[in-house]
């Protein structure tokens, strides 16, 4: 999946520090929800995505690497895709992803938000 098909996606899971309004993790969950997408937070405010019910679509990845491997590797709930945020991938996590056949994509929620508008 690219960046113009993850913005026409509805169910948004941010995972990192959602509280704090210097983390990037809180602006990027609070741009999304002011352009009417669902979003769940996740690290912060909820302990696990398995506490989503029936899923996402995106699993965004604003978190330091081994705790979203962490998150990813108990995580029992659907999802199409995962971006990960600059910063937020280490070794461990890709081999993770790739070794599982996990799609994902290195971008930022943000810039997607400025480039393409949902219609």
């Amino acid at each position: 999946m690219d960046l113009p098909q993850i913005m026409k996606q509805q169910r948004f899971a941010v995972l990192g520090d959602t509280i704090n309004e210097d983390k990037y993790a809180y602006k990027i969950k609070r741009a999304m929800m002011e352009r009417g997408y669902t979003v769940y937070a996740v690290g912060k405010e909820l302990a696990s995505l398995n506490e989503i019910e029936g899923g996402v679509d995106v699993i965004d990845l604003c978190i330091n690497p081994i705790k979203g491997l962490q998150l990813l590797r108990e995580c029992n709930v659907p999802y199409k895709c995962i971006v990960i945020q600059p910063g937020a991938a280490n070794d461990e996590l890709l081999a993770y992803l790739n070794e599982q056949g996990i799609d994902y994509i290195d971008a930022c929620l943000l810039v997607g938000l400025s480039l393409y508008t949902r219609k």
